[in-house]
């Protein structure tokens, strides 16, 4: 490998401080202001774009002087890390959970938007049916859920809003959840579904992907609900999950 001359590399780190940060070294050391000011503004643009088309929800639920301010604080802030746009939003939740601690509904619309556009983009799996369920071992099966399903959990019903502003009926106003609540996302075909989980299921899940099998996870949903409750209760979520796609596997 050839190594890179002395001066191009600190061309290239200059120019890169520059586009980050505005650093005035640098643009003193690369000179042509007008020129590198071009520059700048275009990444800044491009990387606002980004964050618009990631986070529609919020950028509606703010509106555009809000949600403008605060992608600029980001990008100050955050600097790409990932060779794609797609990446750059990543940390935008947690970023809106610090700028607005009193107004939960924000972080978890940027959670939803964030989630519905990974799951878009997550790995397929043809999803099992009702027949799969003959022959099976019960007492060895497990359930194995389709790669794009993603868990978030949200203090607020910020689900609520964010299905009214994609329907477009009457928002809600905002509300705090008593007790955090586990939201779905997932892919059906080519379409995003997303919707709030209850607790059973949401357990259920999060025993599954532990590697828990079907009759182990009833075992523990019987510690509350009795052998015969969690029985009952776990053949529903599984029922359900059949029925919208979310089961991959059972065996």
């Amino acid at each position: 490998m050839i190594a890179q001359a002395p001066a191009l590399q600190r061309l290239q780190q200059d120019f890169k401080a520059w586009l980050v940060n505005g650093t005035e070294d640098a643009a003193a050391r690369l000179g042509g202001s007008d020129g590198l000011a071009v520059y700048q503004n275009n990444y800044r643009v491009s990387l606002m774009g980004s964050l618009e088309a990631s986070f529609e929800r919020v950028f509606s639920w703010l509106g555009d002087e809000a949600f403008a301010s605060a992608c600029a604080n980001y990008i100050d802030d955050h600097p790409p890390h990932s060779w794609t746009l797609d990446a750059y939003g990543d940390s935008f939740a947690a970023f809106l959970a610090l700028r607005y601690p009193h107004d939960g509904e924000v972080a978890d619309l940027a959670q939803i938007d964030w989630a519905v556009a990974q799951a878009f983009v997550g790995g397929d799996a043809q999803p099992v049916d009702a027949a799969a369920l003959a022959g099976v071992d019960w007492n060895a099966a497990r359930l194995t859920l389709v790669p794009s399903l993603l868990t978030l959990e949200i203090g607020s019903n910020a689900d609520a809003i964010w299905l009214a502003l994609v329907s477009g009926d009457d928002v809600p106003q905002p509300e705090l959840l008593v007790e955090r609540a586990t939201v779905f996302v997932w892919r059906q075909g080519f379409e995003t579904v997303m919707r709030r989980a209850d607790a059973i299921e949401a357990r259920i899940a999060k025993l599954s992907r532990e590697g828990m099998t079907f009759a182990a996870c009833c075992g523990v949903l019987a510690g509350d609900l009795g052998e015969q409750g969690a029985v009952e209760q776990a053949g529903a979520v599984l029922g359900r999950w059949i029925a919208e796609g979310l089961l991959a596997d059972l065996s």
